[in-house]
């Protein structure tokens, strides 16, 4: 059953307002992400190395070296990832919604855990066997997913911080970014083309594997929370695949041949 869309608004100064909230939104958060990959990536193409020969590391060391002060650190980055979802939560707010009216919330946690872990093995399935061609076609970087000392707190922080991007990322540019659309009345398919090219935009640090990887996992994420109209198995999903991407990469590479190390 298709999730029920939201009343499309209609006063001129209201819309305005929601299309200069989209634009504020995103140029504090992902929207600026995607210009600093954009970036990213034309430094990766006139760099002297090929492609796959560069690395990207997506969960890295602030403070080699220094454990106690690299976990602070840590965690200090997946606090201020949050921010921009409790900006979110607020400006919902003003306008008499909250998190709930997206689906993130508690309500259905059975549903939600299925949900989520099944696209969670569709996608991350899928998105391995692309991240794999992509590289040896030379399309792509080599992508170190978690490059955390080997301490006590590296579980603990690589799973936080894949809960803050399943966060961070579904809630902006899955559930925040369609319901703000579909109130200024953008048809489907140019919402979902929008969000897709938005997410595959700040993973271009990576290639363009990365990029087209990322966009066909925003039109099937896209196509999911319309369909539900829930958030939150879109959210359990992107937190199950990056901690079997920052915990797995982090005990197999350099132990199995087809990890690229």
């Amino acid at each position: 059953m298709r999730a029920p869309a939201p009343a499309v608004v209609s006063d001129p100064r209201e819309r305005r307002l929601l299309v200069w909230e989209l634009v504020a939104v995103f140029a504090v958060s992902l929207g600026m992400s995607g210009v600093r990959a954009l970036v990213r990536f034309v430094g990766l193409l006139t760099a002297p190395q090929a492609l796959n020969a560069q690395t990207s590391t997506v969960l890295g060391s602030f403070a080699p070296q220094r454990p106690w002060l690299d976990l602070a650190l840590q965690l200090v980055s997946i606090a201020s990832g949050l921010a921009p979802v409790l900006l979110v939560a607020y400006l919902l707010a003003r306008g008499g919604e909250s998190l709930r009216t997206l689906g993130v919330d508690g309500r259905r946690p059975g549903r939600d855990l299925l949900g989520g872990l099944g696209l969670a093995a569709l996608i991350g399935g899928c998105g391995l066997a692309l991240y794999l061609g992509s590289r040896a076609a030379g399309f792509n970087t080599n992508v170190a997913a978690s490059t955390l000392p080997d301490t006590w707190w590296a579980v603990p922080v690589s799973v936080l911080a894949a809960a803050q991007n399943g966060l961070l990322e579904e809630v902006l540019v899955a559930g925040y970014l369609l319901h703000r659309l579909a109130q200024l009345g953008v048809r489907p398919v140019p919402s979902l083309a929008v969000s897709a090219l938005l997410r595959g935009s700040y993973h271009l640090y990576q290639g363009l594997g990365g990029f087209v990887g990322n966009v066909a996992m925003g039109l099937v994420l896209g196509w999911v929370y319309r369909r539900w109209g829930r958030a939150m198995p879109l959210v359990v999903a992107h937190t199950a695949i990056d901690v079997v991407a920052f915990v797995g990469y982090a005990a197999l590479v350099g132990r199995v041949g087809w990890l690229p190390a």
